[in-house]
């Protein structure tokens, strides 16, 4: 468990969050959300003792460690993957040593009714427990599973980290995070290097991860699919949802919709107080109400509405020129570089007014397609060719990189603004959050999402009629994502989309393609069909696979010829494990709500100074919380 207590941060005399208290159980799964500088980020690295706050205190229940991956990478390692995966497991390596000291002293003593004897026993117990515990008898296939589930090939274990991206060397660190299965996880914006498929496989592995995860992210699909509990930093305070992101998007506006009112009520009753202490402040029959309502305003708590940023860039993309009927046409294409090839003898056809999305895993070959349209990178083998009248606007994975960092924002923009655009540049500049002070910025001073709006702010200069956009969504906030994808569902020229953002995706395409082994594959529909139809093929699969191992002579038994007494056992066994479920459901909830009024309580240690003193707080917190460990897991076994 996690408590802070009136924990304070300040930068240059300005606080970023000031006296914050919160408790996290040991299986919450909590999204850190708000924007940009709010202080998210500090708070995992004060958590991970990384950063020392300037005031309060920060309690972690004894011999719990911390795992924590940050945005960026300190240094690249030069060993190979494998070695640099197993290096998580130097624990595991101290608790062998230490496990075959002890069985060897244990061995030639014969002092077995002495306490030295029973201490070195129970220390050979637990440190046998932890080995199990941290999967030490597993840990070679462990690592294999999760670099597998990270994206990596077999074939990459043995190739040095310093022959990957920043992007897939971030991974190997995540995997070592999770091999060492510290009890409290924290990320920041994991998602930020994965493709959809690991995004998918470290969803599942968190979901059933024995242990508490804190977490930053801006990819929505991925907060709602993994945690149970949204805590906003907001105004240097922080407000504690007891829910998913989507619904804590809901619940924050009624609240702030409902502190307006309180505002509003009180603001009235304020005006009234003061009205009547100015009429009667001269009269000396009235002094004593006079004085009265002037302590009432003293002593009135102020109705304060939360810090609420609805600035968001907002701009729709030029309207699309006309074009031919046949946009991008390949044929039999081989791309790659050198000899290395990455896709071979594809066709792909992309008509006019058509919305495509590349997906697959990294490495695939999504980008390299992307460069051979627009012209960066030419065919092996076969034709590619660009209809009539094609204008492309592309927005390229390190478009921000390729930003002049000497220049300043309205240069920037100023270099490649022709005829009427030009009087308008600081408009342009002004609706993706640029301010005249901020125009005056140099490009190497921007923060990650300022420099992607103005990457963003460039394809507005000029019309097209084929938008290309790779990876669009690195470093942009949620409001910021919502009003590009706003601006693309207006769009009305052909579309090609490379993203991992699941929830960005939803609805922008018409036809999904994936990039796998070397190969294109069509699929109707967005991101979520596509995920359907994949996951119905993966289960056929299995489905045949299992056939065939059978040998495929034996008849299956239809369900039809089944006896009628066996049907009725089954079902009635159903109803009972289904009345159970709903009955185990009901006593889910009861728990978790009296875990979180224990936490709520543990957070005010104030208030409930007697309790907290006398362990009686902990003792139902540990009882409450182990039993909705029993329940859930016997919910988890009847509903497989």
């Amino acid at each position: 468990m996690i408590q802070l207590n009136k924990l304070s941060v300040n930068f240059t005399g300005d606080f970023l969050f000031r006296d914050i208290s919160f408790v996290a159980g040991d299986r919450d799964r909590i999204g850190l959300v708000g924007h940009n500088g709010a202080g998210k980020s500090t708070l995992l690295k004060i958590i991970h003792r990384e950063m020392e706050p300037a005031s309060g205190t920060m309690v972690i229940t004894s011999g719990f460690k911390t795992g924590y991956l940050p945005q960026e990478l300190a240094e690249t390692s030069y060993k190979t993957v494998w070695e640099e995966t197993m290096s998580a497991f130097v624990e595991v390596k101290q608790l062998e040593s230490k496990i075959q000291r002890l069985t060897n002293e244990l061995s030639v003593r014969t002092d077995y009714e002495s306490e030295e004897y029973a201490m070195l026993a129970q220390q050979l117990s637990d440190a046998n427990d932890r080995f199990q515990h941290l999967g030490g008898n597993t840990m070679e296939g462990e690592a294999e599973k999760v670099l597998v589930g990270m994206g990596f090939k077999r074939s990459d274990f043995q190739r040095p980290m310093a022959e990957f991206s920043n992007g897939w060397q971030m991974r190997v660190c995540l995997s070592k995070i999770l091999l060492q299965k510290p009890e409290i996880v924290l990320l920041d914006e994991p998602t930020n290097h994965l493709d959809i498929e690991s995004i998918q496989w470290l969803e599942d592995y968190l979901a059933n991860y024995d242990g508490c995860v804190i977490l930053v992210s801006h990819d929505r699909a991925f907060l709602d699919r993994v945690t149970n509990r949204t805590v906003e930093i907001t105004c240097g305070t922080i407000q504690d949802y007891k829910c998913s992101y989507s619904q804590y998007v809901e619940q924050r506006l009624e609240r702030i919709e409902h502190q307006q009112a309180a505002y509003e009520n009180q603001q009235q009753q304020i005006a009234q107080i003061e009205r009547f202490i100015e009429r009667f402040r001269y009269k000396a029959t009235k002094a004593r109400q006079v004085q009265s309502r002037i302590k009432m305003l003293e002593k009135m708590d102020r109705v304060e509405i939360d810090d609420y940023d609805s600035s968001s860039i907002t701009f729709k993309f030029p309207p699309a020129p006309h074009s031919g009927r046949m946009v991008v046409d390949a044929k039999q294409l081989s791309l790659g570089y050198g000899e290395l090839n990455v896709l071979d003898k594809i066709d792909f056809h992309l008509e006019r007014g058509e919305r495509v999305a590349f997906v697959g895993r990294n490495g695939e070959g999504k980008s390299t397609m992307v460069k051979a349209i627009v012209g960066e990178l030419a065919p092996q083998g076969g034709q590619l060719e660009l209809g009539y009248q094609v204008v492309i606007g592309y927005y390229a994975q390190n478009q921000a990189k390729l930003l002049d960092p000497e220049k300043t924002v309205f240069e920037t923009i100023d270099d490649v603004a022709v005829g009427d655009i030009r009087p308008k540049i600081r408009t342009i500049l002004g609706s993706f959050l640029f301010d005249t002070e901020a125009t005056e910025k140099k490009v190497k001073v921007l923060s990650g999402g300022e420099k992607a709006r103005l990457a963003l702010a460039k394809l507005l200069l000029s019309p097209f009629n084929l938008l290309i956009l790779d990876e669009p969504t690195n470093h942009l906030d949620m409001p910021s994502k919502d009003v590009l994808k706003n601006a693309l569902l207006q769009y009305e020229g052909s579309l090609i989309l490379v993203s991992h953002d699941r929830d960005f995706l939803q609805g922008l395409s018409t036809k999904t393609y994936e990039f796998k082994d070397k190969q294109l594959r069509g699929y109707t529909g967005d991101v979520y069909d596509f995920l359907q139809q994949r996951k119905i093929e993966t289960l056929n699969e299995l489905q045949r696979n299992g056939l065939a191992s059978s040998g495929g002579g034996e008849k299956t038994v239809s369900s039809n010829k089944e006896s009628y007494e066996q049907r009725k056992a089954q079902e009635a066994a159903d109803r009972k494990k289904k009345n159970r479920l709903r009955k185990l459901e009901d006593e889910v909830e009861q728990l978790q709500q009296q875990v979180a009024e224990i936490e709520e309580k543990l957070a005010q240690p104030d208030q409930y100074s007697a309790e907290i003193a006398s362990g009686e707080l902990y003792q139902a917190y540990e009882a409450a919380k182990q039993a909705l460990e029993e329940k859930e897991m016997e919910w988890l076994e009847l509903s497989e």
